[in-house]
């Protein structure tokens, strides 16, 4: 995996030297790059650790082994590095992102997302990635001269343009934090920025793919149907003719994983020979995004994501699972609606300015499904069903 100097960026790369700055003025290290400043509190943060247990498909005490929160997160670095290494742009940003992508994810996966959403409708709303901003820009406060991380500009202005299949942002959903400026730059985000969506894309399918066969939500048979998986599989099924699903799907994953980058980077390559894009502001300005799969192989790539869709997330242990996370999240924001004063004082002090949903909001995105679960079990009692 190769790591971009700025000499060796392309032009429209985004350029440590041309950073647009943070909201604080700070002395930091002049030979330190920003985008590491970034990196390096971003890990350092509270909220990165929480997505240790905070569940991506299935909850968190379901299985060892399926992805949590975390684990997807750092798949999706591990992606975005090797795409901007490929298409030499600052792969210390894309990073960076995806670090941050999911730091406002709620507990419970997207079921927790969507009944935040349904009890935040009318008091600001709630959508994930504009909560990441709120997350970095003020939530997390472990410096004593500001609010926040104070991260780059270029950070910030990808969590707030990041999309994807599930995800897109609201400005009005950011809980108060001032988006203008990030928004003012251009409709699209950097090369940077867009290809963590495509990483994001990438890593969830595939790996939702390996957890549901770990789950047995499905079997090798039903992948016979998807084209991209037996194609990426039929080279491996030749050299281990005789073995079973379960001691080759590693090898067959990877050459997924392989095949989708391989689109990708080099329908981006084509899209930005074609773009007259001479820097990152005109990566902003342009009318489509630069980075995507090529229109044939996207057929390929949606008829997977169907497929996760209906035989996965529409499962009946899946949606079992999201229904009672709904139940456990709808009457914890209830609790807390009708007595706040529960909340934590440093929470509480918040509601006067803020509101109460608008401070509940952030209190129950906050926690991990571990700390929800005991917080409704303190709430409602040790034998409620959670």
């Amino acid at each position: 995996m190769r790591i971009t100097s700025e000499s060796t960026l392309a032009p429209y790369a985004a350029h440590p030297s041309h950073s647009r700055g943070r909201v604080h003025a700070e002395l930091l290290d002049a030979s330190r790059d920003p985008f590491d400043v970034d990196r390096q509190r971003i890990f350092a943060s509270t909220s990165l650790r929480r997505l240790q247990y905070k569940t991506q498909v299935f909850v968190t005490d379901e299985h060892d082994h399926f992805r949590t929160r975390l684990t997807h997160t750092l798949e999706v670095a591990q992606i975005a590095r090797r795409l901007a290494g490929i298409l030499d742009v600052n792969s210390r940003l894309a990073e960076a992102i995806a670090l941050a992508h999911d730091l406002g994810h709620p507990p419970f996966g997207h079921a927790g997302e969507a009944t935040l959403a349904e009890l935040m409708a009318g008091a600001g709303g709630f959508e994930h990635n504009a909560h990441t901003l709120r997350v970095v820009d003020y939530l997390e406060h472990p410096y004593p001269a500001f609010r926040g991380l104070n991260l780059s500009f270029e950070l910030r202005e990808g969590l707030i343009k990041h999309t994807s299949t599930f995800d897109r942002p609201a400005p009005e959903t950011a809980g108060g934090v001032d988006v203008a400026e990030l928004l003012a730059s251009g409709p699209l985000p950097s090369i940077e920025a867009q290809l963590v969506s495509v990483a994001d894309r990438i890593a969830y399918d595939c790996h939702d793919l390996e957890d549901a066969l770990g789950a047995h939500l499905i079997g090798p048979a039903e992948l016979e149907d998807l084209r991209v998986w037996t194609e990426a599989a039929a080279p491996v099924r030749d050299q281990h003719p005789t073995a079973n699903l379960f001691a080759i799907r590693r090898p067959i994953l990877d050459a997924l994983i392989d095949r989708l980058v391989c689109d990708c980077t080099t329908e981006t390559q084509r899209r930005l020979r074609n773009s007259g894009l001479t820097n990152i502001d005109d990566v902003r300005r342009a009318a489509d995004p630069a980075v995507d799969f090529s229109s044939g192989f996207l057929i390929h790539v949606r008829e997977m994501e169907r497929f996760l869709a209906e035989r996965v997330y529409r499962h009946r242990k899946v949606v079992s699972m999201d229904a009672n996370a709904r139940r456990v999240i709808e009457r914890l924001f209830a609790a807390y609606v009708q007595n706040p004063a529960m909340l934590p004082a440093r929470f509480a002090k918040r509601i006067d300015s803020q509101g109460p949903h608008r401070v509940i909001c952030d209190y129950i995105a906050g926690m991990t499904d571990r700390f929800c679960q005991d917080d409704y079990k303190r709430l409602f009692g040790p034998d409620e069903r959670v």
